[in-house]
């Protein structure tokens, strides 16, 4: 499919070296701020695609007991990034180990989403 040209108001002056340094900064500035709205929209997919079928609404259904509730978290020592950054890459007990199936970006991204929906708190607000 052929699409229509228009003349366009601005010229692109950047050639393809150029655009990947740019698209290799933009995507260091998102490793680097990971509290962003951006983040938690991709936390928040990345848990409903791999953590919601276990955690819905912040139950555990295999162990209910161990919740995502802000009380069963604190109770826990599963309150704080480095804890909940450690659950998700190992596992424990039922729950699998993402340490190989995700990113470290992708499990910072859930790990914020997390804080973010409990405790109303971002990623950099845990450090």
């Amino acid at each position: 499919m052929v699409f229509p040209t228009k003349k366009r108001s601005y010229q692109f002056s950047c050639g393809m070296p150029k655009l990947f340094f740019l698209s290799f900064s933009f995507g260091s500035l998102f490793f680097f701020f990971p509290e962003s709205s951006k983040n938690l929209d991709t936390g928040k997919e990345l848990f409903f695609q791999h953590c919601l079928a276990c955690h819905l609404h912040g139950n555990n259904l295999i162990l209910p007991e161990k919740n995502l509730r802000k009380e069963t978290l604190e109770a826990n020592g599963m309150n704080n990034l480095p804890a909940i950054l450690y659950q998700v890459r190992n596992g424990k007990n039922a729950m699998p180990a993402f340490g190989r199936r995700l990113t470290e970006i992708e499990i910072q991204s859930i790990a914020s989403y997390v804080l973010d929906e409990v405790y109303g708190v971002s990623l950099e607000d845990s450090f």
